[in-house]
């Protein structure tokens, strides 16, 4: 099995720091810093098995979306020997356009 590099686009970073605000805000620092650990361990997994999730090549060439705990969309890209993390979505987010 191919192991890989898991790195996150500099707008998934910004997507993870305003989902922990908006958590924190919501409900406390501590759930926000313990979700935001949830998703990050499992983004973190991604180096093995890393085609995962379904194919959007209809929205662009070698995306591919996933779900987490049902509140979060997680688009990414895989290469030969990169996962890149490009984007975060909470909730009712249009994340269509935005990838």
């Amino acid at each position: 099995m191919n192991r890989r590099d898991v790195v996150f686009a500099p707008e998934a970073r910004a997507d993870v720091l305003a989902l922990y605000e908006w958590i924190s805000a919501k409900a406390g620092p501590e759930t926000a810093l313990a979700y935001i650990g949830r998703i990050e361990r499992y983004l973190n997994g991604f180096d093995l098995a890393s085609e995962r999730g379904r194919a959007r090549d209809d929205i662009r060439t070698g995306l591919r979306v996933i779900g987490f705990e049902r509140r979060v969309t997680i688009a990414f890209t895989v290469s030969d020997q990169t996962v890149t993390i490009l984007r975060l979505f909470y909730g009712g987010q249009n994340w269509e356009e935005d990838v």
